[in-house]
């Protein structure tokens, strides 16, 4: 049974000893803002090398339209959902097929462009039809992303070679021969790091959304939610890693193994969409992907609770495997002894 005295014990001294590393706070604080700073320079036109078109229901005789250079064709089944993405900037045109129809946006310039250049595969007998909307910028898709990223490497690294330290140091034999049991201590490790991400994740959001006022459709506490669930999944994570080794350069390289692979495939700088069907699937076994998507549903496209579930269940499972393997796993000494 958890001892509420010693586990408070723990987690005072854990939060103590972050909060004393002024290198790593900092860091963690400074890195996502320059971060965000510099994207919201670099691409502050908005401008695309690629211009990308959806298509509902892409029939077989795609050629006509397909052989066009420069331009990236996103197959959708879903009107709605193609129709959104051209409001907000995200599609710079819609070709319907089913109603033949090409829809597109009065107030992007890429809409007009593509139009032009398709012009010549467009059968004139199709109407052309005209939506508007306000744009979404680069800075304000790629937020969830380098919020998420931080918070990975700081639930991961914060977690993992933390726990690997206090047993390579003895620290953990020491609180072996004390009254402290393992869930206590596995508690105040995850409660201390889980609060201490969320509270920077959520400072650094709120001073950079002061400066770059970013695009939010839906609800902070949704957001809030996904934000608890996926640093709750990456902490689990980290515990999992570590749960036995004492070599910081193997637990570094676990970390490094699981880390890069979300980087690159949960859509953290670019997005996934018009991807091939195995990058996605196997996406969708990161718990990096569900934060992120998760994020950019609240914030970009409104997503309520119930919306959400595709993010937030895969999450909470994750949670709860990953945290019973590696409390199961958890030893004081490590190398299973």
């Amino acid at each position: 049974m958890l001892a509420l005295k010693r586990f408070w014990a723990i987690l005072k001294a854990r939060n103590l000893e972050f909060f004393r590393d002024k290198s790593s706070l900092s860091w963690s604080i400074i890195f996502p803002v320059l971060l965000l700073a510099g994207f919201a320079v670099v691409f502050s036109d908005n401008d695309k090398d690629v211009y990308k078109v959806g298509v509902i229901d892409k029939p077989d005789n795609f050629s006509a339209f397909s052989d066009v250079r420069f331009i990236n064709f996103v197959d959708y089944q879903d009107i709605d959902a193609a129709m959104t993405k051209l409001e907000r900037h995200q599609l710079d045109l819609v070709i319907d097929h089913t109603n033949k129809k090409i829809w597109q946006n009065e107030s992007s310039a890429n809409s007009y462009i593509v139009q032009k250049m398709l012009s010549g595969a467009i059968d004139e007998r199709w109407q052309s039809s005209f939506i508007d909307g306000r744009a979404i910028r680069y800075v304000d898709w790629v937020l969830p992303g380098i919020l998420g990223m931080n918070m990975m490497f700081s639930c991961l690294f914060g977690v993992g070679y933390v726990i690997v330290r206090y047993r390579k140091n003895m620290v953990l034999k020491r609180l072996n021969a004390t009254p402290v049991k393992a869930i206590e201590f596995l508690a105040a490790q995850i409660t201390s790091r889980l609060w201490i991400v969320i509270a920077i994740s959520g400072s650094v959001f709120a001073g950079c959304d002061f400066i770059f006022d970013f695009y939010m459709l839906g609800s902070f506490w949704n957001l809030l939610l996904v934000a608890v669930l996926g640093a709750m999944s990456l902490i689990s994570l980290g515990l999992l890693l570590s749960s036995r080794s004492r070599s910081e350069e193997l637990t570094g390289g676990l970390l490094n193994l699981v880390t890069w692979p979300m980087m690159i495939l949960s859509g953290v700088w670019f997005s996934l969409e018009g991807s091939p069907e195995f990058i996605r699937q196997i996406s969708y076994f990161l718990p990096l992907t569900h934060l992120v998507e998760g994020a950019r549903a609240v914030m970009i496209e409104g997503a309520d609770f119930v919306a959400l579930s595709t993010h937030t269940i895969p999450l909470a499972v994750m949670t709860f495997v990953f945290l019973t393997i590696g409390a199961l796993m958890f030893r004081w000494d490590g190398d299973g002894r």
